[in-house]
């Protein structure tokens, strides 16, 4: 096991890390940027680095300042959380070149199931089904082209990275040659990566991912699936699970092709598979993330497997010590995103308690919430036997969730909660339109 890990990391997750290390017994660093001198991550962490201004590319992205922090205090792994450098196999590269353990997929597998059109072609191989689609365009040219063989509405998607950036719906032959170029410049400067590629437009259909975690001994356990449709322009703001569209007998058949075909592709840590379901019943196959995703902890709250700790101890080589047969879903789980709609000073912040009721956040009294970075405040996670009692506590602890000073969306997350279509279940992905 790592003595000691650096989180390339900010925020909630940085602080969910450094609490699973802190538990594991491994001593921890953060790094920082001078806006975020006074977070909780680096007064948490046992030392901590300030490796640039507030600006991603001058601090969290930049990779030589990350290794050079690594090196200097002897941490022999990084830990990236989700977003930044969490899937750049780059960074991926450069850490193995230093001999630092990167938490989270080789370079190899990175390349591989990183690439959209790659991981699509690699699933179907695998046995699932997957969406109608292209690989990577060269031209809007060959993008009309491909989306007339498809048949409109299409959806234009970035290669790399996620957090539904890159991302445009297509009806027509004009909105394409409007929107191609917005897609392929908005993934280059989020991503580094411009590149794009066409899907077949699966409508109305619900966003559905299943959480997997293997290691390198060929175990591969499938925890459950979660229900993401709750998003405005392609964010999440509700995840609950299990879903409410997923009968038993779904679950049981979807679960045992995930967990073969990713045996078959050979990956090692914790990933999701994001599927849509149609109205038929259908998995559809979108992409493989290969990291922890902002949502793990509702797959946490109903399992109680502790995701960060067995994503640290398959990246070091520990086998895991449980089996599919061993896992049970206990209850229901809703977990709302808690986010900032401007900038502000937290005046007072008082976070709900009780039994099962958990608030992963990095605020303080007097924290200062900046515009360099991702709006998340903190996720609101609640657990209860039933569905129905799941949702009167979850409506109960936003009414106590204060977070006063910063702008955010505590009351609409509870209208959005009693809506008829999420109260029966009914609710898609054309919920927020």
């Amino acid at each position: 096991m790592f003595s000691k890990i650096l989180i390339a990391n900010r925020g909630e997750i940085a602080v969910r890390i450094i609490r699973a290390c802190k538990e594991m017994g491994i001593a921890t660093v953060a790094v920082y940027s001078e806006a975020d001198a006074d977070a909780l991550h680096v007064a948490l962490a046992d030392e901590s680095c300030c490796i640039g201004k507030a600006e991603p590319a001058d601090s969290y992205l930049n990779e030589e300042r990350i290794i050079s922090a690594a090196l200097a205090t002897g941490a022999r792994a990084i830990h990236p959380g989700y977003g930044f450098l969490s899937e750049n196999p780059h960074f991926a590269a450069l850490c193995c070149q230093n001999g630092i353990v990167f938490i989270g997929p080789t370079v190899e597998q990175m390349d591989r199931l990183s690439d959209k059109a790659t991981i699509k072609r690699l699933m179907g191989d695998a046995g699932l089904q997957t969406i109608p689609g292209t690989d990577v365009l060269n031209s809007v040219q060959e993008a009309l082209a491909a989306a007339d063989t498809i048949g409109y509405p299409v959806m234009l998607k970035a290669r790399s990275g996620g957090g539904g950036r890159g991302i445009r719906r297509i009806d027509d032959p004009e909105q394409m040659e409007q929107a191609y170029p917005q897609a392929v410049a908005e993934s280059a400067v989020a991503f580094g990566d411009g590149a794009v590629y066409l899907e077949k437009f699966v409508y109305p259909a619900r966003h559905v991912e299943l959480q997997i975690l293997a290691d390198e001994y060929g175990n591969v356990v499938c925890l459950g699936e979660r229900d993401c449709s709750v998003q405005r322009r392609h964010q999440k703001l509700i995840e609950e699970s299990p879903s409410p569209a997923v009968v038993p007998a779904q679950r049981e058949a979807i679960i045992q092709q995930v967990t073969a075909a990713v045996r078959a592709v050979g990956y090692v840590g914790v990933g999701t598979l994001e599927f849509l379901l149609d109205r038929q019943g259908r998995f559809w196959f979108m992409e493989m993330n290969v990291r922890l995703q902002v949502e793990h902890t509702v797959t946490e709250m109903l399992t109680n497997i502790d995701l960060v700790k067995w994503q640290i101890r398959t990246a070091a080589g520990i086998p895991l010590n449980f089996t599919q047969k061993d896992i049970a879903f206990r209850g229901c789980v809703i977990e709302c995103r808690v986010n900032a709609l401007a900038p502000g000073k937290v005046e007072l912040l008082h976070i709900p308690g009780g039994p099962f009721v958990r608030f992963d956040t990095c605020l303080l009294t007097g924290t200062v919430v900046t515009p360099y970075y991702d709006s998340l405040l903190g996720k609101l996670i609640v657990c209860a036997g039933t569905r129905e009692e799941t949702l009167r506590k979850m409506k109960a602890a936003l009414c106590e969730l204060v977070v006063d000073g910063v702008r955010n969306n505590i009351a609409e997350q509870l209208d959005l909660l009693s809506r008829p279509e999420f109260n029966d279940g009914s609710y898609d992905l054309t919920f927020m339109e």
